[in-house]
């Protein structure tokens, strides 16, 4: 009886019927984490450019003058216009604008605020209009939620309760003399 049950088992153990499907579903999760994780960090660096170039062009019209009352209602309208790939961006987004010191050249050091969606806080941020020849840093905080946050780039991005993260732009100009 014991002989017949190491017969069996041993040709069990030489039977090569099914190997590839064993093979197959080893590595499709591997392959699925690796494409997710790919995909993830392109949309990533997708919604980064295009809030850069949103906010380059925004500011460039801002510095030329052609906004004849800038608010922070305005900027952040034209901001989410040019940056059609992110999601909810009026109701995400914190526009902060500093006039830069030129004699001390000192910086904000605090870290960019960004809005929390768990508490539906906007944060108190500053929006300065600048004079003649002034130096203005303008950061941008813009939450979005993460495609696979459970995976690749998205398990390692820091985010608030609901799974979002912070895209932040910054750019700095010069106000133009009229």
């Amino acid at each position: 009886m014991i002989r017949h049950l190491f017969h069996k088992f041993g040709r069990f153990g030489r039977d090569d019927k099914g190997t590839a499907a064993v093979e197959f579903a080893m590595t499709v999760p591997l392959l699925l984490t690796i494409f997710m994780a790919s995909f993830e960090s392109g949309f990533l660096m997708v919604r980064s450019i295009m809030l850069e170039q949103s906010v380059d062009m925004t500011m460039r019209e801002l510095r030329l003058g052609h906004y004849p009352i800038p608010t922070a209602a305005l900027l952040k309208t034209n901001i989410c216009e040019r940056s059609v790939i992110l999601k909810d961006c009026e109701d995400n987004i914190v526009i902060e604008m500093t006039r830069i010191n030129t004699a001390s050249w000192s910086l904000p050091t605090n870290r960019m605020a960004c809005v929390d969606r768990e508490e539906d806080i906007v944060p108190v941020t500053q929006l300065q209009i600048g004079q003649q020849n002034d130096v203005m840093l303008v950061r941008v905080c813009v939450v979005q939620d993460a495609m696979f946050p459970t995976s690749g780039i998205g398990l390692g991005l820091p985010k608030d309760a609901q799974g979002g993260y912070g895209l932040v732009s910054v750019t700095a100009f010069v106000t133009e003399p009229s």
